[in-house]
């Protein structure tokens, strides 16, 4: 499905984290101190990991922004 926008919302009903790919243990709860962590570093940095399939996504970072493209779920926009 390439070309499919998917929003980087907030990390919330999340499968997993953006961040370090670990399932996220937030839920409707707040998250363990390790994914707060995270949460920090998701502000200032795109994510890696699909928060919807854990797979390892292809980053480029620009002076404008960033991208980031999922083989299974496509383009993540800011």
């Amino acid at each position: 499905m390439t070309g499919l926008s998917v929003s980087t919302g907030s990390t919330s009903g999340a499968a997993f984290c953006g961040h370090c790919g670990e399932p996220y243990d937030g839920g409707d709860g707040p998250p363990s101190s390790a994914h707060r962590e995270c949460g920090a570093r998701l502000a200032m940095e795109p994510p890696r990991y699909c928060a919807a399939c854990r797979r390892r996504m292809k980053v480029q970072v620009t002076p404008l922004g960033w991208s980031a493209e999922c083989s299974r779920h496509g383009v993540l926009v800011p």
